[in-house]
């Protein structure tokens, strides 16, 4: 730093006037400066001797004199070179680097709600793809046994073998094998009642929107599922899911229409028999049919059930 810029900077110190990002060049410069040193001590020892005296008002036409002075004085000074103009625009340039971190949270923030933006436009307006299998792992587990124990001759050294049990989330289309399999899973006697019923009520919504619901012999499909579940289900609202699943196959299934005839007869809940009285309508004139109406109508212990069997035997035309 040149020492007419350093006495320069050092009057605007003086005045508190100075830019902070200034200070530390001046104070550099004057650490291997002399002269300005010496400037800058006088400059202090001036302002303890003025602090001493009484501060007077100055008068009206002193204040305009003064001004109009140094208006004059300014537009004598000659313009900056380029490299005091470079040195300058560092100096603010070095300033401005202080907002960085705020101007940088302002700039994420902005690119955060920008991306979110452009998301949701793009989910608007993506078509139908299948966005496949999506497996989730959100813990290690947890021990499902120990398998065997095996310690070291002459120490406390063991080994303990386990299996662990890792709880996985699968994300998928309804119409994925995966999705499907671990549906019918969900319906075996070990899961819960809410779960049962959830797959159930899922895979009954497939066969009603006839999403692949064939039967399949080797009693894996769909709808043998669905008939498992009709005969052996212990919740009566899985039964009635069941039911509500086959319904537009007893006209082309026999297995169908033999199994609801059987829940007709045997399942203990009379929802369930009553639901099952209203699904065999199509296919009242097979002969097994009416058979089951007639014995359920003359000896089954719910009257209800035997007025609702009767009717149904009358609408048929097979009262005897």
């Amino acid at each position: 730093m040149k020492c007419e810029i350093a006495q320069d900077q050092i009057v605007l110190m003086g005045y508190g006037e100075l830019p902070d990002e200034l200070v530390d060049g001046l104070e550099q410069h004057l650490s291997g400066c002399e002269d300005c040193r010496r400037e800058m001590n006088a400059l202090r020892a001036m302002d303890e001797y003025l602090a001493l005296v009484p501060v007077l008002e100055p008068s009206p036409n002193l204040l305009a004199q003064s001004r109009m002075r140094l208006d004059e004085e300014l537009d004598l000074i000659p313009a900056h070179g380029f490299l005091t103009r470079l040195r300058v625009n560092f100096y603010a340039w070095m300033g401005h680097l202080q907002s960085a971190p705020a101007l940088a949270t302002l700039l994420l923030g902005v690119g955060f709600l920008g991306g979110n933006f452009v998301h949701r436009y793009q989910v608007a307006h993506a078509g139908s793809i299948n966005p496949g299998t999506t497996i989730y792992r959100p813990t290690e587990g947890v021990i499902a046994n120990v398998t065997g124990i095996v310690q070291t001759p002459n120490s406390e050294l063991v080994q303990v073998h386990y299996n662990r049990v890792v709880p996985e989330t699968v994300e998928g289309s309804l119409d994925e094998p995966r999705i499907r399999e671990l549906l019918v899973m969900g319906m075996k006697p070990a899961a819960t009642n809410g779960v049962r019923r959830d797959a159930v009520s899922l895979l009954t919504d497939e066969c009603k929107a006839e999403h692949n619901c064939n039967g399949q012999t080797d009693g894996k499909g769909i709808r043998a599922q669905l008939l498992v579940a009709l005969r052996y289900d212990k919740d009566a609202g899985v039964r009635m899911k069941a039911l509500e699943g086959l319904q537009r196959y007893v006209g082309l299934d026999h297995q169908v229409r033999d199994a609801i005839a059987e829940t007709l007869a045997h399942d203990v809940d009379p929802q369930v028999r009553t639901m099952a009285i209203a699904l065999l309508e199509p296919v009242r004139s097979d002969s097994s049919v009416r058979q089951v109406l007639r014995t359920v109508s003359i000896q089954d212990e719910n009257p209800f059930i035997r007025t609702a069997s009767y009717n149904a035997l009358q609408s048929a035309g097979d009262i005897q």
